[in-house]
Formats: structure tokens, C-alpha cells, sequence
């Protein structure tokens, strides 16, 4: 069990989400002037949300995609907020999106230093390159996430599907650390 427990914050769930049919971005427009869309730069329309603070991208395929939320459940809420929003700009939209989180990213604390030129030789999977970044690149399996290990004890973890991914990647990795002697507490 480790000495301390580690502090986990998810910073962006990132949601694909389609509905299935084809959206006219220029009455978007027309209905939310607000929105960002500048087809000679990017194809897709940048749809904003105060609550939940996100930012959809909407293409014309009917494609969309969620970044900014915190968990899974509000970057479901951000896409239908803005299906719903869409609809009442007089935009017909049949049926309800498909939505799937791709992409979860997580900082955490660990409370202890980590010995990163023990842990590259330890560890499976990692790539270390103080030179060109701080950090130690560790490819975990099960659950399928990469994780930037640093000095400090401070870790990003990336890749995760699930919340509980997140949760279980950086425990089974804070239990890794600890059995390797890898980690120290001041």
C-alpha cells in the first residue's frame, strides 16, 4: 500500500460524438453568431459552452467533437447541451448522437520523488530523454494509457477511455514505484 495516496485532477475528456447526418455549418452561423467558424482555415465550427466550459467542433458530416470537460458524464452533457442548442436554432436534427469518450487526461500528485534513471531501467516501456524533455514516457498496457512520470512526483496520464482507467493506471503505477523502491518520501 502506498505511503501516501495520490491526488488524481482530470483536466480534459475528450468526446467523439456524430449524429449521423449532415449539418449546414452556415445556418449554424446565421442562428449563433457567437460560434467560430472559418472554413478557409478549419472545416469544422467551434461551438463554446459557459456550462459545462467546453468547446465542440461540429463538421459537416455530422462529426463532433467535445474537449474541455472534466468527467465523462459532463462531456455527455456538453454534446447534448449543444444537439439542444442546435435544435432550437431551427436546426433538424433526427435522432440522439452517438457519443464515445477517446481520450482522458489526468495530473496527478504522487507526494514523493521519483528516481527516473532507476525507474528507465526498471520499468518496461519507457523512453527518457532529459536533454530534450523532463520527463519519463511510460506505455502501460492494462489499462492502455501512457503516463509522464517527472522528478517531482507529478504525473500526466493519457489515453484513458474510462475514468476508472485513469484510477487504476496511476495506482497500479504508484504500487509499481513502491514495490521497485522507485519513490521517496520526505
Amino acid at each position: 500500500m502506498p505511503k501516501t495516496e495520490a491526488i488524481i485532477k482530470i483536466q480534459n475528456v475528450v468526446a467523439a460524438a456524430t449524429l449521423n447526418q449532415k449539418v449546414d455549418l452556415n445556418a449554424i452561423v446565421k442562428g449563433y453568431p457567437g460560434v467560430e467558424y472559418r472554413p478557409e482555415q478549419f472545416p469544422g465550427l467551434v461551438f463554446k459552452l459557459k456550462r459545462p466550459k467546453t468547446a465542440t467542433l461540429i463538421f459537416s458530416s455530422g462529426k463532433m467533437v467535445c474537449t474541455g470537460a472534466k468527467s465523462e458524464k459532463e462531456s455527455r452533457r456538453a454534446v447534448m447541451t449543444v444537439v439542444k442548442e442546435l435544435k432550437k436554432g431551427g436546426i433538424i436534427i433526427i435522432g440522439k448522437p452517438d457519443l464515445k469518450v477517446v481520450n482522458i487526461v489526468a495530473s496527478v500528485r504522487l507526494g514523493g520523488k521519483v528516481d527516473l534513471e532507476k525507474a528507465v531501467t526498471t520499468l518496461e516501456k519507457t523512453m527518457y530523454e532529459p536533454e530534450q524533455f523532463p520527463g519519463l514516457i511510460y506505455r502501460m498496457d492494462e489499462p492502455k494509457v501512457v503516463i509522464l512520470i517527472f522528478a517531482s512526483g507529478n504525473l500526466v496520464c493519457t489515453g484513458g477511455k474510462k475514468e476508472q482507467d485513469v484510477y487504476d493506471a496511476v495506482h497500479k503505477l504508484h504500487r509499481i514505484l513502491e514495490e521497485q523502491q522507485l519513490i521517496f518520501y520526505e
